[in-house]
């Protein structure tokens, strides 16, 4: 890693060592990826999403690779927050590392309540993802009405006691209108982009590759999807933007953020290099070393359209 370079950069007021943060889903709560390295070298870990609940998550099979990504449709399986709080966090607050806290709900009240658990838990963040049906509006994501992720937005915000983050869908047709909604409901942050809807079939047998048939589609493939979402709401927010989608290289995250992004999230990469976070961390490093930047965080914001 090049020490010349200052890769420290500041999120919704939470100051990392670096830019790389860890996607939820694709790092667990970080004890196999612990035995590779210091946990303490990421900028962020992003856990896996949390509900009220334990969940099993969806029957198999339920992940698959498709070229230059993978399909997954896990159904959200995790131990529960109160487990979580349990046996989990105690475990990462050993390293030196911030804690992003991924939550889930299908009521808002599941939201507050999980909002006020992690709070007082001592998280430093929490990311609130609005691609989970809301039972009461009918099944309807909360990302995909703006209404919806304003209500959900305004209720994490009303019992946090840290900045909510709020990771939104691509599957809309105007992200930066969502993006707008939550920001006007007090969000501090926003994610993005969480995964595509996508869908293969195996020819041979004629059924879905997946087994509910439709899935989230990630990796290398939704990069530039992601760097023009990034930077569409990047112009149309004032609150730091989180930026994710197939991250695989340094030269990638300095994309999403000359798109806009502050921090950079890495997620499939990890299934296919455990060493991915880091190794992006140092190539981002180089990169703005060989141009003569300083400070990492100068990149966020710098491209100069046409």
């Amino acid at each position: 890693m090049n020490n010349a370079v200052d890769l420290s950069v500041t999120l919704a007021g939470v100051t990392l060592k670096n830019p790389i943060v860890v996607a939820s889903g694709t790092f667990g709560f970080g004890r196999e990826y612990g035995q590779f390295y210091d946990l303490a070298e990421l900028g962020a870990i992003c856990v896996k999403g949390l509900t009220v609940l334990r969940r099993e998550g969806n029957p198999p099979p339920r992940i698959a690779e498709t070229p230059m990504g993978i399909l997954n449709s896990v159904g959200l399986q995790n131990p529960g927050v109160d487990a979580f709080l349990a046996h989990e966090l105690p475990e990462l607050r050993r390293h030196d590392v911030k804690i992003i806290a991924n939550i889930s709900g299908s009521t808002p009240e599941e939201y507050g309540d999980m909002c006020e658990k992690l709070s007082e838990a001592g998280v430093d963040m929490i990311e609130v993802n609005i691609s989970c049906p809301n039972v009461k509006a009918g099944g309807l994501a909360y990302g995909t009405r703006p209404e919806l992720a304003a209500e959900v937005t305004a209720i994490a915000k009303k019992h946090a006691a840290v900045p909510v983050m709020v990771k939104l869908s691509p599957n809309v047709t105007d992200i930066t209108e969502i993006a707008r909604a939550v920001e006007d409901a007090g969000a501090d942050a926003v994610s993005l982009i969480n995964t595509l809807l996508g869908m293969r079939i195996d020819v041979a047998s004629h059924r879905p590759i997946l087994r509910q048939n439709m899935g989230g589609l990630s990796g290398p493939a939704v990069l530039p999807v992601a760097v023009r979402m990034v930077w569409q709401v990047a112009r149309a927010v004032k609150i730091p933007v989180l930026g994710m989608g197939g991250v695989m290289t340094g030269a990638d995250a300095a994309e999403l953020m000359l798109a806009g992004a502050a921090a950079v999230a890495v997620g499939t990469a990890c299934f296919a290099d455990p060493y991915a976070p880091v190794r992006v961390r140092d190539e981002l490093a180089r990169l703005a070393s060989g141009q003569g930047i300083s400070r990492v965080s100068e990149l966020t914001g710098a491209v100069q359209p046409w």
